[in-house]
């Protein structure tokens, strides 16, 4: 006998009469529930682990310094961003029919945590074997290591967030992003004052002990995701060819305008990683400091992340998403013009570059809250498709990354950050046109075939 007809076959979130008043799907449990606030508890304990881990591996800092202490030109630097944003982007878009797929995703998250933890422990027993600083070899390996680690993460940021679709109610999202930030920026800090200036030296850092930290610690996260209580998904989804996913995501881009304007927004954004490499290369070029100076860096990053997310989370929870994404990014499009007045700025410049890496502690809450938005944008069991796109349209720009690398070390790195900051600026203003999903019925469902 045949199934009777769905009439909302895609899930997408009922709007009220009331547009002030959103009607969450049946599938979203109440938080009020035992296994919720368990859940809820779980995912803080593994994105606390999760940052701990990750602030000795930090993009914007620590791993560009690695490359840098092997003789890595400005060009090698700019195959970071483009590495790790390609790695973060096309795997998960052809991982998420399978990731909708599969019965039980937290498996999946524990199994991507445990790789991604592999390549450090991997990184952690070549520096202890080899010396850093005599092995030509070692950057491409170095380079080949870091995309396969992305590759990993961008599955298990994919799995991550398609979880939290699953778990965790819209407007409580902010409120996880606050609670694992903060308590997780907490540890991450005490971890790195205590650590790395045992660690590091002005002209080199013992960085087998940072990447042996780093694997350690996302092994465990991936062994907390046991206790995730997580009833079985039964989706079914034809399957799909490789030209088949680009002609869903094209068709899905064309005739939603709202997800259009979305991933425009995300793609101008994803503009501001091409320069995550070179921030400290400038203040070291242009102000004399020096590898011990990450140790404040990443100190005074991660606590630009928990001031941000505490003023963001709420805020995103009462109000939405979208009001929070026009807010930060126009500190976003700040970040290079500050790092340009203080590199110019002398002792005043070498006492308060510090301030550049403050205002990318944004870079992560505007991800999630990007992504939280994503997931108001559709039905549950579209999330994985939705969030591969945003994440390949966030990718895009550092495709340009080693020639942005290049340009800097022929004209400097002024002009290049004034560019950037001017095309995030641009994003921003796009986010005038967004809908706001709890107060407009959006067109979100993905299109047939």
């Amino acid at each position: 006998m045949p199934a009777p007809p769905d009439d909302n076959p895609h899930g997408v979130p009922a709007a009220s009469d009331d547009l002030n008043e959103i009607v969450l799907p049946p599938t979203l449990e109440d938080p009020t529930q035992t296994h919720a606030r368990r859940n809820f508890a779980t995912l803080v304990l593994y994105h606390v682990l999760l940052r701990t881990g990750w602030i000795f591996k930090t993009e914007s800092i620590v791993m560009p310094a690695v490359l840098d202490s092997m003789g890595g030109s400005a060009w090698m630097r700019g195959f970071l961003p483009l590495l790790n944003r390609v790695s973060l982007s096309l795997p998960p878009l052809f991982f998420a029919r399978r990731l909708k797929l599969t019965h039980h995703k937290k498996w999946v998250l524990m199994g991507c945590t445990m790789g991604m933890a592999t390549v450090f422990l991997v990184l952690a027993a070549i520096w202890w074997a080899v010396d850093s600083t005599q092995q030509a070899w070692l950057p491409i390996v170095f380079l080949a290591l870091y995309g396969l680690f992305f590759v990993v993460n961008g599955l298990n940021q994919l799995t991550a967030g398609t979880l939290q679709g699953k778990l965790v109610r819209p407007t409580w999202r902010g409120r996880l992003l606050v609670v694992a930030t903060t308590i997780g920026a907490a540890t991450a800090i005490a971890a790195a004052v205590l650590l790395m200036p045992r660690w590091l030296t002005p002209t080199t850092g013992q960085f087998d002990y940072i990447f042996g930290l780093t694997g350690l610690l996302f092994a465990v996260a991936a062994i907390s995701t046991i206790w995730l209580d997580e009833p079985a998904d039964n989706f079914q989804e034809p399957k799909q060819s490789f030209t088949d996913r680009f002609r869903l995501m094209f068709t899905m881009l064309r005739e939603d305008r709202n997800f259009r304007i979305l991933a425009g927004v995300a793609a101008l954004f994803g503009s501001s990683m091409i320069l995550f490499p070179h921030y400290q290369a400038y203040a070291r070029e242009s102000l004399g400091l020096t590898l011990e100076n990450i140790v404040w860096w990443v100190v005074i990053q991660n606590t630009g992340t928990v001031i941000f997310s505490l003023l963001a989370g709420p805020l995103a929870d009462a109000r939405g998403n979208r009001l929070v994404l026009r807010i930060i990014l126009l500190g976003v499009a700040a970040v290079p013009l500050i790092a340009v007045g203080l590199a110019h700025a002398g002792d005043f410049g070498r006492s308060w570059y510090g301030l550049v890496f403050m205002f990318v502690g944004l870079t992560p809450v505007t991800f999630r809250i990007l992504y939280n938005y994503t997931l108001e944008t559709c039905g549950r069991e579209h999330h994985p498709q939705r969030l591969a796109t945003i994440a390949l349209c966030l990718a895009l720009p550092t495709f340009l990354s080693p020639l942005v690398g290049a340009v800097i070390g022929w004209i400097g790195f002024d002009g290049v950050f004034i560019a950037v900051s001017v095309t995030v600026l641009v994003g921003w203003a796009l986010t005038s046109l967004l809908a706001e999903p709890r107060r407009e019925k959006v067109k979100s469902e993905l299109p047939k075939g």
